[in-house]
């Protein structure tokens, strides 16, 4: 069956019959990026909902490595107090994933470093090299478990630019931080400004713990702090990619009226 599509706005919300398909069609639309414009910027997350979207791009960089020889990678977010080689930081899973099988090399990527002397210092970096070196072509983003973007959590206000950010309860027990030699005790991510900055975001949501998260932003369309994805609705041009698992609550014609 071909994929389900619903579209209100900017905003695209298509459903996969699989995870598989879903991480095929994303990966498509960094390599049709990438044919059209050479150094690609993409902004990328960590953690299970990308992985094989990940794995489309390297198998696509065997047929074709020329294709990936500008792209440039920029991380999202990162967890604080983990050293750069614990297997559960977002750099450790970039240069698994990604940075080692599309053998971007360190001119090509950019982002936080992990565990920094000075988180506040390193958040103005990133944000300083993004404002004169963006914006980014793609944004890649997972949804998460209680309606976060990146380690944008819910909260009373949102910082619109790289931040230190405190870990909600739900981020703490990310299964990243599972493997993780020591606690996160803190976290780095772009902020709002920065990730809607992007001329393209694509939302990855796979799997049945998803689907409440997906309804929520799906059908109460309003924009709140205190639902983080919710912001994407005033994005121009937002690409939600999702499984049946995930869409399993959603009304794909409520979008639509």
């Amino acid at each position: 069956a071909s994929p389900r599509t619903a579209t209100r706005g900017g905003f695209t919300i298509t459903v996969f019959r699989t995870g598989d398909e879903l991480a095929r069609a994303a990966a498509s639309r960094v390599t049709s990026g990438l044919r059209q414009k050479q150094d690609l910027m993409i902004v990328t997350a960590t953690g299970g909902s990308p992985t094989r979207t990940y794995e489309f791009l390297a198998g696509d960089h065997q047929k074709d490595p020329a294709l990936f020889r500008g792209l440039r990678v920029h991380k999202l977010d990162e967890w604080g107090g983990l050293d750069a080689d614990d297997p559960g930081s977002c750099e450790a899973y970039l240069q698994e994933h990604l940075l080692a099988p599309l053998q971007i090399d360190h001119d090509r990527y950019f982002g936080f470093r992990p565990n920094p002397p000075d988180p506040v210092g390193e958040c103005r970096r990133v944000s300083q090299w993004l404002y004169q070196n963006g914006p980014s072509d793609i944004c890649i983003l997972g949804l998460g478990l209680n309606g976060h973007l990146a380690l944008n959590e819910p909260a009373d206000f949102l910082p619109p630019f790289s931040h230190k950010a405190i870990l909600s309860e739900e981020s703490r027990s990310h299964p990243m931080l599972a493997i993780a030699r020591k606690p996160a005790t803190y976290g780095m991510g772009l902020g709002l400004a920065e990730i809607f900055a992007s001329k393209q975001i694509l939302l990855l949501v796979n799997g049945a713990a998803k689907a409440k998260q997906l309804r929520r932003l799906i059908e109460e369309r309003k924009v709140y702090t205190q639902h983080p994805a919710s912001f994407l609705w005033l994005h121009p041009n937002v690409a939600c990619l999702c499984d049946e698992a995930a869409a399993a609550e959603c009304d794909l014609n409520s979008l639509e009226s």
